[in-house]
């Protein structure tokens, strides 16, 4: 039959991303306390498009994850873009992987268990001559409480669910449980899907001593993980769903950890040459 994706197009745009969205798939990944863990990602999956080819063949995108339907690793990324770049003849390949991790939680004070659930993503990139580029990502559910609230009130302050967002990209494994709690630490209090009265009690008046900025978090994420010497680069971003306004509160923080170390080394390099010529 007449293969019209390899038909030529003269309009020589070459096109970024092509492929395809939304395609659900059961995944595998890497769970702390049980080795691993079964879940089931949306998954989005493309490649770059030469501007000669007219389109690019979206089946071979689904044959490539059925190979792996039996168990999708997330350790098996690195090799799946590439058999992907190989088999489409593409220079770049990116499959990102959007998914429920869930971890088993105990309340404060009762020590009730309750499941809670986390979304996540981690994408994928490689263009063949370098290092797969992988980022994790965790959306954590947090309560903050406004500390200008608290300290204007005769009664109380309002507080609200936030929704705290990390991307990282590592030089060594870290566990999708070290982001999450990173950021839960940092929270007027923690979130759980199981509460009795006594830890009722104890998690509203936990939120009220820690009231928290919207800045307040992604400082204090970003003081934890400028000190990790695995990170090379993050993003932190906090979104206040605030519960007496029309509007949420929001702060976003960069930093590109590895070009920091790599500036501070040069320049204590070039401090100690111009210390030994004096």
């Amino acid at each position: 039959m007449k293969d019209i994706q390899n038909l030529p197009d003269n309009r020589k745009i070459h096109i970024d991303k092509v492929g395809i969205k939304d395609l659900k798939m059961p995944i595998v990944v890497r769970d702390q306390n049980r080795m691993k863990q079964a879940t089931v990602a949306d998954v989005n999956f493309y490649v770059d498009l030469p501007h000669h080819f007219k389109g690019t063949h979206m089946s071979r995108f689904v044959e490539i994850l059925n190979d792996h339907k039996d168990e999708f690793d997330i350790s098996n990324l690195d090799s799946i873009l590439r058999k992907t770049q190989k088999k489409l003849h593409a220079f770049r390949a990116h499959l990102e992987l959007t998914f429920p991790y869930f971890i088993t939680k105990k309340a404060p004070v009762s020590g009730a268990e309750g499941i809670m659930d986390y979304e996540c993503t981690i994408s994928a990139t490689t263009n063949g001559g370098e290092k797969t580029d992988i980022v994790t990502t965790v959306r954590v559910p947090v309560t903050t409480l406004c500390p200008c609230s608290k300290e204007i009130s005769k009664y109380g302050a309002h507080n609200q669910r936030s929704i705290v967002t990390l991307s990282v990209r590592t030089n060594r494994f870290v566990w999708i449980e070290e982001l999450i709690e990173l950021i839960e630490k940092e929270a007027s209090c923690e979130i759980y899907s199981l509460l009795k009265r006594p830890d009722e009690k104890y998690v509203t008046e936990k939120a009220y001593e820690n009231p928290r900025f919207v800045e307040d978090i992604v400082r204090a994420v970003t003081q934890s993980l400028s000190d990790d010497k695995r990170v090379d680069w993050f993003t932190i971003e906090s979104d206040n769903i605030e519960s007496i306004h029309n509007h949420n509160a929001y702060a976003f923080v960069e930093r590109n950890l590895k070009a920091e170390r790599a500036e501070k080394e040069i320049k204590g390099r070039v401090h100690q040459i111009q210390k030994q010529s004096l």
